[in-house]
């Protein structure tokens, strides 16, 4: 009778625990939302420069654009969230040159940190990029 009951609550404690862990999982995905307008900040070189990203929901997908200062609804390309990292690509246009840039992002609340990376002629090039949701106009 001792065994049948210590079973059962070595059992009860496993669907504890796992039901904790599930919680945890999910509070994590809820943390990582980057549906919204984010405005970025990086240097190339010793040059400060700002970006703006937004994210939207497009059925079960995300979806999204890129605006510089000189080139606005750059479509992003193959937007994905993996638990808190926020990876997708754009294509920066500078005159004739178009250099694409993958970004890989970490989403934490209502900021963001994480790499750019252009190839330039063969060349790979990272850069430090931090962000920060606008908070929508009531």
């Amino acid at each position: 009778m001792k065994t049948i009951v210590s079973v059962v609550l070595v059992l009860g404690l496993c669907l504890l625990a796992r039901a904790a862990a599930d919680d945890k999982a999910a509070d994590k995905a809820a943390a990582a939302d980057p549906v919204g307008a984010w405005k970025l900040e990086y240097s190339i070189g010793d040059q400060q420069r700002t970006a703006t990203l937004t994210i939207k929901k497009d059925g079960d997908k995300l979806a999204g654009t890129m605006d510089w200062q000189d080139q606005k609804d750059a479509k992003l390309k193959d937007v994905k969230l993996k638990d808190k990292e926020l990876t997708f690509s754009a294509v920066r246009e500078l005159g004739d040159n178009k250099m694409p840039i993958d970004y890989k992002l970490t989403v934490d609340g209502d900021k963001l940190k994480g790499k750019g990376a252009v190839d330039r002629d063969g060349q790979k090039t990272e850069f430090d990029i931090t962000g920060k949701r606008e908070k929508k106009d009531k």
